[in-house]
């Protein structure tokens, strides 16, 4: 089942405001642009993306309203490195805007996938790398790997807003290696894309290349076992989940699933069916940003830290999905349509899975006073995921609805981890020896979502709740009483937060004007895995660029224009973007129109257990309601027939 295919001729046109973009729109986009003069062979197309209207559009819009569909662009010259943003109206197909961006101030477009083909072409064919890789004795390029990383806050010569990549190499032993068990540590290629050359070579000296191969398929590890039963999960009376275009409903839950090329996997319009009434919960959750920051201190390697969003998309590198392997059970898979380079649309099937899961005990009691009568239910969630392979790691991205009201995303961090190369045996101060001088560094996967509340209405506040001791006194005699403390996030200086375990520190997030039976707000509250922050430095470069990193949680005003956390175009900007710049005193955050931003993901002291490939890590947070329902939502479920 395909709810992003792509239409034939005289296909319907989207029937929803939120609809994914089919090819036809991208056609039509790429066609406006070219017919006002905006297209030459060397344009290209980092991002188009949809231009989502305003919450009052989407939810006011009804079946058989007129629909207006509108795509944001980015437009790169290849000739000249300059790059432009453009909004075209697919409905009347008309070039809504159109403006140059300035690279030095706002940052560069996302990496295209053809400029990591032209950056080992250009390296490969540097005579400096050339020389560099024969003082370490190698000699034939054929096996040579360039990896390349975006350039962060590079700047050369004191000329901003030049297009960079820096890369290091790995070699193979073969062409079926395992490259990152060979790094050539020390060497780093600066390449501008533009004038296509390598414009600086960074070389700390020769460290041996490590020669251990890490091979991980079947032909290299040994006889499977033997000892493994089928594990086989049907439902013969198929899902109790329901696609109708891109409207999914399970179990009272209700949703748009949506795919674009930066953030890949949306959900719009989450909401639940509580009787008569259908309750919003979100307007719209995505994973908005997520950075990998690594933490050495030798020049070859101090500056690596990038966004596999707004630097590599997250959309264009997802994976099509294998029944089996990457999903168990009764499937339903969703294609996603996205861009090439060129503009150009292209089909990426079984992009998105959704299927259901048992989970095990949902409730149960036994009543002891009732001749032990026992009542318990099972549990299951729906899940709906995609998986994107960014370099050398593979994430799976995980949202689950339960029964009982809660919501709960997961990463799953898997793949091989980045390497390079130390002398065996020597101290590594900044990372883990998995192999004789093969060194994983200290890193940290800092994931970011934006989840634009919407809690039985779009008019939320935010508060924060701390479970706190009551000194010892009239009011607590015997010591042993506690509470909660409560502190409402009133302004946008006020938005950001830390976690703290030691008090189960949470965030509410309630509707004033919705009351529950016993006269509370309404509300829901997220519960985070609390994990360090950015360990950089606050001078650091680094904590610059990834401010959104610094806090576990932000909270905004929901406007328009703030779209991610690390700002629009967080390639080669210098930091300063994003959260950080729309948190200053003035903005009142109380009953209006709110984007919670929420940060977490692991510090990552690599093991070496997790070598040649790494067996999955987990990270995620919860949302679960917190006075919004009467009771259990979950009464109802149907006794399991044993």
């Amino acid at each position: 089942m395909n709810c992003c295919e792509t239409p034939q001729p005289g296909a319907q046109a989207p029937a929803h405001p939120l609809d994914p973009l089919t090819a036809e729109e991208f056609t039509t986009a790429r066609r406006v642009l070219a017919d006002a003069g905006k297209v030459t062979g060397a344009t290209r197309f980092p991002l188009v993306l949809p231009h989502e209207p305003d919450r009052h559009t989407a939810s006011t819009h009804r079946p058989g309203d007129p629909v207006v569909r509108r795509v944001r662009a980015t437009l790169l010259d290849q000739d000249t490195g300059a790059a432009a943003e453009a909004v075209v109206d697919l409905t009347a197909q008309t070039l809504l805007s159109y403006r140059d961006l300035d690279a030095p101030k706002e940052g560069q477009p996302p990496l295209l996938m053809e400029e990591f083909e032209l950056c080992e072409e250009i390296v490969k064919a540097d005579p400096g790398w050339q020389r560099a890789m024969a003082e370490r004795g190698i000699t034939d390029p054929s096996l040579a790997v360039i990896a390349p990383l975006a350039a962060g806050p590079l700047v050369l010569e004191d000329e901003p807003g030049r297009r960079l990549l820096r890369s290091p190499t790995y070699l193979r032993c073969t062409s079926s290696d395992n490259a990152w068990a060979h790094p050539v540590a020390g060497l780093v290629a600066d390449v501008d894309l533009t004038q296509r050359r390598v414009v600086r070579l960074v070389d700390t000296g020769a460290v041996p290349v490590p020669t251990e191969c890490g091979r991980y398929e079947p032909e290299f590890t040994g006889p499977p076992r033997t000892d493994v039963r089928p594990l086989r999960i049907t439902q013969p009376d198929g899902p109790s989940f329901h696609l109708t275009g891109h409207r999914l409903d399970w179990l009272g839950w209700s949703m748009r699933v949506d795919f674009n090329a930066r953030e890949g996997l949306v959900l719009h319009q989450i909401g639940y069916q509580d009787g008569e009434r259908r309750r919003s919960v979100l307007h719209r959750a995505s994973l908005a940003e997520m950075a990998v920051a690594y933490g050495e201190a030798d020049e070859a390697r101090n500056w690596v830290a990038f966004l596999d969003a707004g630097e590599y998309t997250l959309g264009r590198n997802a994976n099509a999905l294998r029944l089996g392997c990457d999903c168990l059970g009764e499937i339903r898979y969703l294609d996603a349509v996205l861009t090439d380079d060129h503009g150009h649309p292209e089909t990426l099937p079984n992009a998105i899975c959704i299927h259901e899961e048992d989970t095990g005990l949902l409730w149960k009691h036994t009543d002891i006073f009732n001749g032990n009568a026992v009542h318990s239910r099972r549990g299951r969630r729906l899940v709906i995921s995609y998986i994107a392979t960014v370099g050398n790691y593979d994430y799976g991205f995980y949202w689950y609805f339960h029964p009982d009201g809660s919501i709960a995303f997961e990463v799953k961090s898997t793949g091989i981890v980045q390497t390079t190369a130390i002398e065996p045996g020597a101290t590594a101060p900044h990372g883990t020896e998995l192999a004789p001088g093969l060194l994983a560094p200290y890193h940290q996967h800092l994931f970011c979502v934006r989840l634009d509340v919407a809690v039985d209405g779009h008019h939320n506040t935010v508060q924060e709740v701390d479970a706190v001791p009551v000194p010892t006194g009239p009011a607590n005699p015997n010591g042993n009483a506690f509470t909660i403390r409560t502190t409402p996030l009133a302004d946008s200086a006020d938005g950001g937060r830390l976690a703290d375990a030691t008090t189960g520190r949470h965030w509410r997030i309630t509707n004033p004007s919705v009351r529950n039976r016993v006269g509370q707000p309404v509300g829901y509250v997220l519960v985070p895995q609390p994990s360090p922050v950015l360990l950089a430095q606050p001078d650091a470069a680094v904590t610059r660029r990834l401010g959104y990193a610094t806090k576990h949680l932000w909270v905004t005003r929901q406007t328009a224009d703030r779209r991610y956390p690390a700002g629009d175009y967080p390639n080669q900007h210098p930091g300063g973007a994003g959260v950080t710049s729309w948190t200053v005193p003035g903005e009142s955050l109380e009953d209006t129109e709110l984007t919670v931003w929420h940060t977490f993901g692991p510090t990552h002291l690599p093991r070496a257990e997790e070598w040649p490939v790494m067996p999955v890590d987990h990270c995620g947070f919860t949302l679960r309601p917190s006075g919004f329902f009467d009771r259990n939502p979950a009464l109802n479920l149907p006794a399991e027939e044993g």
